[in-house]
């Protein structure tokens, strides 16, 4: 009997010590559940957070590749005529300047500009046509050959025009069209005392071309384009060789000192080349300039020839409309 009641006895106690047992495992069972939970929450997480890292690490050439092939952008809600590109562009370079109303001879030096242009799509002509406006000024610092002489000359040019696109191929365009060209400014000669400066103050229309050239290097987007302007008929004001600036406003003898221009007396010249280098999210300009401005007008021979080179930024903007309803 006692051998039986000690072999149930610890029968008794082997069932409670594998249900302890079995509510371990169990309880470690769900403590593994609750870190698997967790540990595919965290990884979920990370996951997220990845895919949103790459994302805005991508985003920005998503977004420029658009920008840099200069097509209108047909979006839902959008117009292309309000989406404007604006550009500002600093740069030195090499001038060559004469004026035989100050001097025969040709002065060489620094040439500092600043370039601001806007270009947007129009409405008109099925949506083929762009406004273009370019305002270029720029100082130039010269001396004569044998550097006993000086002048200093300042300009400032706007055109303002319309040009017609002609798509060649999916990523080459003309494009062909007119600008009006105003023109303003001044040559100082640091040594003459009598008539030591020139006025110069003329305004043209031009004819102007374009070719614009989108393509991919290394994946990295680049917009070539070149311009070319040329003036075919304008107005020019210029006083007489050897007249004084007292004579023609304080005397009154002003007769002939706004001549008409063209081809025979103002040829000239404009052309630029520029490069869009779209970096991340900065649209990059690099450009060259070359500028020949010459003219034979009233006995008055003057030209400035100028090689700049010139670095900027390009940016985009959507024109929103104001809402004139009355309340």
């Amino acid at each position: 009997m006692n051998k039986m009641k000690r072999m149930e006895f610890w029968k008794a106690v082997g069932l409670r010590k594998q249900t302890g047992l079995r509510k371990r495992t169990g309880l470690l069972k769900q403590i593994g559940l609750l870190k698997q939970t967790e540990l595919l929450k965290q990884t979920g997480l990370l996951k997220q957070f990845a895919i949103a890292a790459i994302l805005l690490l991508t985003a920005p050439f998503a977004a420029t590749t658009s920008r840099a092939q200069q097509l209108p952008v047909e979006v839902e809600g959008m117009e292309p005529s309000r989406l404007v590109t604006r550009a500002t562009m600093y740069g030195v370079g090499y001038a060559n300047v004469m004026d035989n109303y100050l001097s025969p001879q040709s002065y060489h030096g620094i040439d500092l500009r600043v370039a601001r242009e806007s270009m947007r799509m129009m409405r008109w002509a099925g949506g083929r046509l762009s406004l273009q406006s370019l305002f270029l000024a720029n100082v130039a610092y010269v001396s004569n050959p044998s550097e006993k002489s000086r002048m200093v000359t300042a300009h400032a040019n706007w055109n303002y025009g319309l040009h017609y696109h002609l798509p060649l191929t999916s990523n080459f365009k003309l494009l062909v069209g007119g600008v009006g060209d105003l023109n303003g400014g001044m040559v100082y000669h640091m040594r003459n005392g009598n008539n030591p400066a020139q006025a110069r103050l003329y305004a043209s229309v031009d004819a102007s071309v374009m070719a614009i050239w989108n393509l991919h290097i290394k994946q990295v987007p680049l917009t070539l384009r070149y311009q070319a302007n040329l003036p075919v008929m304008g107005l020019m004001f210029s006083p007489h060789y050897g007249q004084s600036y007292y004579d023609i406003f304080v005397q009154g003898n002003s007769s002939g000192v706004v001549q008409f221009t063209s081809l025979h007396n103002y040829p000239s010249l404009r052309q630029m080349l520029s490069a869009d280098v779209t970096l991340r999210s900065v649209h990059l300009r690099l450009a060259y300039l070359w500028d020949a401005q010459q003219a034979k007008v009233n006995g008055i021979r003057w030209h400035s020839y100028s090689h700049a080179f010139l670095v900027g930024v390009a940016k985009d903007f959507y024109l929103i409309k104001k809402d004139r309803k009355k309340k």
